[in-house]
């Protein structure tokens, strides 16, 4: 059993997770810059494109690779320099290190040897699809990225099969929609959230059944990282409807399906009456007086 309680003292070397902004540089936290700025070398996954970051703040701190192909080899020598008293950062690309990203290795043999570890809170793309998805995120199962051969990828979703929690997936977008054929064929048409360039000017939910999001993803050109939201198993498919109108108006509501879905104002209303349980008659008064 160990025992780790944080503590200030400039004698220790410490190793910093410290988590980078998935698209918006104003996501990165004060703490962050300061621990960037303090430590004797920032570990990243891609020391080119965190030297992007690194000059936005004008940060000076000496960068090394480590990456999913030499984390092995740099790993002894960044917990000896440890050892010796300094202090490290890791950072991957963007996000939470150790999340789909190099990091558990070396937290783990720090770990093993006693050695200080110090997690910064910050940005996490699966978070924040999970929350805008408008599914339950009481209880969720973060996957990560799915098995590219189609029999992997649909025995490894068969597996997460009867999971209750609402799960979550990453995935890029020249192989979106033969994720969500196999979502569809596995799982079934369940309710399913894409989330694209979370934070960035052009950030995008795109909500809907599987076949419905496959169809809308056949239709568009497809950029940027997918994160993708599925409703769990145990989720009656009218109570997750119920979920992700549930802060709109009737007249919202009915202007949803209209201008995001293209729908006429008869079939706009008649889905709505649906959803919302209501007499059709009902949801047109309240959305021609209002």
């Amino acid at each position: 059993m160990k025992i780790q309680k944080s503590f200030d003292d400039e004698t220790l070397g410490t190793i910093y997770v410290v988590p980078t902004p998935i698209g918006n540089l104003e996501d990165i936290t004060f703490r962050a810059l300061k621990v960037l700025k303090s430590v004797t070398v920032i570990a990243a996954e891609d020391t080119r494109n965190t030297k992007k970051l690194l000059n936005h703040f004008e940060i000076q701190t000496p960068l090394i690779s480590y990456h999913e192909h030499n984390k092995l080899s740099r790993e002894e020598q960044l917990l000896s320099r440890v050892e010796s008293g300094e202090s490290i950062a890791i950072v991957s690309d963007a996000g939470m290190p150790a999340i789909s990203d190099p990091g558990f290795e070396l937290v783990q043999s720090a770990i093993e040897r006693n050695l200080k570890v110090v997690v910064l809170p910050g940005a996490n793309a699966a978070l924040c699809a999970l929350v805008g998805s408008g599914l339950p995120a009481n209880e969720f199962y973060f996957y990560g990225f799915l098995p590219r051969k189609k029999k992997d990828k649909e025995a490894e979703l068969e597996r997460l099969k009867q999971l209750k929690a609402t799960l979550l997936f990453y995935e890029s977008p020249y192989r979106i929609k033969d994720t969500l054929s196999a979502i569809n064929t596995t799982l079934g048409n369940r309710q399913v959230v894409l989330a694209r360039e979370l934070t960035k000017r052009f950030e995008e939910f795109a909500r809907g059944t599987a076949d419905e999001l496959l169809t809308w993803a056949s239709d568009h050109e497809l950029k940027g990282e997918f994160c993708i939201v599925v409703q769990g198993s145990d989720t009656d498919f009218e109570e997750v409807d119920d979920i992700w109108w549930s802060h709109l108006s009737v007249v919202d509501h009915v202007n949803y399906y209209i201008d995001d879905k293209q729908l006429s104002s008869k079939d706009a209303i008649k889905q709505v009456a649906v959803e919302r349980k209501m007499h059709k008659r009902e949801v047109y008064q309240t959305y021609h007086v209002e």
